[in-house]
């Protein structure tokens, strides 16, 4: 469904980031791979471009370095011949009480959830424009990967994390507001407890991704589900919202 089209993924070297990119490379499209490790982005081109078909290119950046970022955007559009997609999915934080935070942390967090997207956003608007003006789809997409914390909080503990997905949620209804009548969509996949690195690693993190709970958690192909449901979706009709939680999870 996705062929002749091309889409940027950031945060693509592991996790959801890493599904997405192969979901959306098995409909077809041309895959831009943006991260920080080199070697798992140039391992996952391997895994697809040795399927039928299958097209990734790969582009070591940091989302927090806005130079870095639209470097490898401009060289995205052109090896990929434009964008017609882009999956804002770098992300992460820690979790902890305010009362003994550290600020560098907190900032950290802000760079990634938040000035990430909007870096990784501003340098590929123009891009994706021009792909929903063309000959293509007639329409283009941003999707926004963000988080069940950024509709509700879920405790105290999450505090600058829920902040920042909450942030990013209202910069994609903006953008899709201001961007409607470019027919370019702008769409927010909302995960709950997913087993990526963030919720498993060695960080703090979401405290409903380390206690018990007798829930499944969802898998990175849960998300990438829904990322290509949202992009697929005929010119007419958007959807801007998905909030995908395990079924058992609460908050």
């Amino acid at each position: 469904m996705l062929s002749d089209t091309s889409a940027v993924v950031t945060g693509a070297s592991s996790g959801i980031g890493a599904a997405v990119a192969q979901a959306l490379a098995a409909e077809g499209a041309t895959v831009a791979l943006l991260a920080r490790r080199r070697d798992r982005l140039a391992a996952l081109a391997e895994t697809v471009n040795a399927r039928a078909g299958g097209r990734a290119h790969v582009y070591q950046a940091d989302v927090t370095d806005a130079d870095a970022v639209r470097t490898a955007i401009d060289a995205a559009a052109r090896d990929c011949g434009g964008i017609d997609i882009l999956v804002n999915n770098a992300g992460g934080g820690t979790w902890g009480p305010a009362l003994t935070a550290d600020l560098a942390d907190w900032h950290g967090t802000v760079e990634v959830n938040l000035n990430g997207v909007l870096n990784t956003t501003h340098a590929a608007l123009p891009y994706l424009t021009r792909a929903a003006a063309g000959h293509r789809r007639g329409v283009a997409d941003i999707v926004t990967i963000s988080s069940a914390a950024g509709r509700r909080v879920p405790g105290p503990m999450s505090n600058v994390y829920a902040a920042t997905k909450h942030a990013v949620g209202a910069f994609s209804e903006a953008l899709r507001q201001e961007l409607a009548e470019h027919h370019v969509r702008a769409g927010l996949v909302e995960p709950g407890v997913v087993v990526t690195e963030l919720t498993t690693g060695g960080r703090a993190h979401a405290p409903d991704a380390t206690r018990p709970t007798g829930y499944g958690l969802l898998q990175p192909d849960d998300i990438a589900a829904a990322v290509v449901f949202m992009v697929t979706r005929p010119r007419h009709a958007a959807v801007n919202e998905i909030l995908v939680r395990p079924t058992e999870q609460v908050l």
